[in-house]
């Protein structure tokens, strides 16, 4: 009986694939350095000759990799705190990335990621693409969604918030107060968040018999910038609003200064309603009405949920949504007289 070839060795393959040893490695290891051509004909040699890939993995370090869309304002620093509590309790420490306003990570972070070797990785408002999601997989990464900016795939974990539940809440409080001209200004298009409550408000319109008008949906980016310029554009209508539903606090500091600037008073003029409850907007002038958003406990939550999973455990559900509230402070009030 002829006893089976032995697999071959790195430096084997590389010798008939005409490629350095650290090319073949490479390939061996799932990083992107390589050309589809190259990697498709080592790959065809492993499958003809065999190589016993190692399984053993290095042990993942105390580290959880916090990513986040852009480092700007409050969120980040609420969403570290939660991150950072649960951290602590199991003796990790919380790595902190930023995507500049990118929605989606590169392959030059993921580098970094899998050299890192972190207990998991937590994005925030943003996300990886397919084919990095597998990356992960395969370096024994878990990953979790917090607040995602697109629908997560059913083997994706994630954390949110109850968006078009907020947007119909802060849409009705609004109606309640007399309002009937109530603008909204939303987040990017592509945001699952964004969408949500624009839906919520469009409900709540549709509910009290108010015709929704396209001329009052402004649409904004989540940034300051981006309410300010929306809001200029809905205040200098011939008809303007009464009330602006902003999806989110930064949005409602912008059209603060939109109205100041068109010497309009809140809410004597203007009633204006935001998203999130950033600690900072308890001090504007005056305090800003809005939807709390209890980013704490979404964080904590992730982080539980990416520790479980780095321990090699299922998950009791992988989507995780937490309620939001209205918080009521001086922004809003009866409309003016007509």
């Amino acid at each position: 009986m002829t006893a089976e070839p032995s697999p071959l060795t790195l430096a084997q393959l590389a010798e008939l694939a005409g490629v350095s040893t650290a090319t073949v490695s490479k390939v061996v290891n799932g990083r992107s350095e390589v050309s589809s051509e190259t990697r498709a004909a080592v790959e065809e040699l492993i499958r003809r000759h065999g190589y016993r890939r190692q399984r053993r993995r290095s042990t993942p370090t105390a580290l959880v990799e916090l990513v986040f869309h852009a480092l700007e304002g409050d969120y980040p620093v609420e969403i570290t705190k939660g991150v950072a509590e649960v951290a602590c309790e199991h003796d990790l420490t919380v790595g902190i990335s930023d995507l500049h306003r990118d929605h989606t990570a590169a392959d030059a972070w993921l580098e970094k990621v899998l050299r890192r070797r972190p207990s998991g990785v937590i994005a925030v408002f943003s996300g990886l693409t397919e084919t990095q999601h597998e990356r992960l997989a395969r370096g024994g990464i878990p990953l979790v969604l917090l607040d995602p900016a697109d629908v997560p795939g059913k083997s994706v974990p994630s954390v949110g918030a109850g968006n078009w539940n907020g947007g119909l809440t802060a849409t009705r409080h609004l109606l309640e107060l007399g309002h009937r001209r109530i603008a909204i200004i939303t987040g990017p298009d592509a945001a699952l968040s964004s969408r949500a409550r624009l839906d919520g408000y469009r409900t709540a319109l549709d509910m009290a018999g108010v015709p929704i008008d396209p001329e009052l949906i402004g649409r904004g980016d989540f940034f300051i910038e981006g309410g300010l310029a929306e809001a200029h554009r809905l205040l200098r209508l011939p008809h303007r609003p009464t009330a602006i539903f902003a999806t989110n606090d930064g949005q409602a500091i912008g059209v603060y200064h939109a109205a100041h600037r068109l010497g309009l008073r809140i809410p004597d003029d203007l009633s204006v309603v935001g998203f999130d409850d950033m600690p900072s907007v308890r001090w504007t002038i005056p305090p800003l009405t809005t939807i709390r958003q209890p980013f704490t406990k979404m964080a904590a939550a992730a982080t539980s949920m990416l520790l479980t999973l780095a321990q090699g455990e299922p998950l009791p559900q992988s989507r995780v949504e937490l309620a939001t509230e209205l918080v009521v402070r001086e922004s809003t009030a009866p409309p003016p007289p007509a």
